[in-house]
């Protein structure tokens, strides 16, 4: 016997189903910088002293922090310290409380920063093989978080921190994407947490959650860089993007409230809510080829 889905169980109960990527986690790298080897190479290829490398280093961390610190000044906020990141709600609480007081229109709305642990390189020279070259060490150093409104992303967490090793990270969430599409074409929508409860097309929704494409993706992660760390960009490099995490759903959305609370499953949702989320797959970079089409492959 075949397993049933909740598509089709409860067809005659739904007003409509949207399928869509959700949050997707993506990771950049310097290629050459990422690895010790490729990093000694690096440097031998330039002519620079292995054991040169914390004074080679710590300008480019300072140009990351000083070109942040510039950024804020312009825009008017200041850089806020968290002590521990732990707690990741407070920290979402915090982006969600001055989200509240500026709006949803394009522009950055915060830069947060904490110590972090990070890879870094220490030089080492082997007196057996008399070969002097980089190992792989691990540290601390200052992370920094920028929180921006994007107008075609929405909302984009930016991860930049100081080590030269520990490259970026850049979130994305399809349903983001997806809201500002809708509003760009004044389509009415209404969204419970992190998927929509109503949307007034349901079919056009559709298809403009379809066109997410790698091409999109590769430009505004581009654009992000350039923007908010471009120190790679004077040694004539670029980022390298790979995929860290993707989640993709489909939100159910029932027609009555009441069909939802006769709903017999084993994962009861809360009565207010009027949409569940059926099969969202949250996988690792081993695993993401398995569901996610060809049209997305960031290698």
């Amino acid at each position: 016997m075949g397993v049933e889905l909740l598509t089709e169980r409860y067809q005659s109960q739904m007003a409509g189903v949207l399928s869509c990527y959700d949050r997707i986690i993506i990771q950049g790298t310097v290629p050459k910088w990422c690895y010790a080897q490729g990093m000694t190479d690096y440097f031998y290829e330039h002519q620079i002293r292995i054991f040169d490398y914390p004074r080679w280093a710590e300008p480019l961390r300072d140009a990351i922090r000083e070109s942040l610190e510039h950024m804020a000044a312009e825009k008017g906020i200041e850089i806020e310290f968290i002590r521990s990141k732990k707690n990741k709600f407070r920290q979402e609480k915090r982006v969600q409380e001055l989200l509240d007081q500026r709006g949803d229109g394009p522009g950055l709305v915060c830069i947060l920063s904490a110590m972090e642990p990070c890879g870094s390189y220490k030089p080492w020279h082997d007196k057996k093989t008399h070969k002097t070259y980089l190992k792989p060490a691990d540290g601390k150093c200052l992370h920094y978080d920028v929180y921006f409104i994007d107008r075609i992303w929405g909302c984009a967490p930016y991860a930049c921190p100081r080590g030269v090793r520990s490259g970026c990270r850049s979130t994305a969430n399809g349903h983001s994407y997806l809201a500002r599409q809708l509003s760009q074409r004044q389509i009415e929508y209404r969204v419970l947490d992190n998927a929509f409860g109503w949307i007034a097309d349901l079919e056009q929704a559709q298809k403009l959650a379809d066109p997410f494409s790698v091409k999109m993706v590769h430009r505004k992660l581009d654009q992000f860089a350039d923007r908010y760390c471009p120190v790679v960009q004077q040694f004539g490099l670029s980022y390298h993007w790979s995929l860290d995490q993707v989640e993709f759903a489909t939100d159910l959305v029932f027609a009555k409230q009441v069909d939802l609370h006769t709903r017999q499953t084993d994962h009861r949702p809360r009565p207010e809510a009027q949409t569940t989320r059926h099969h969202p797959h949250a996988l690792s970079t081993t695993g993401w080829l398995k569901v996610l089409p060809s049209s997305l492959r960031i290698c």
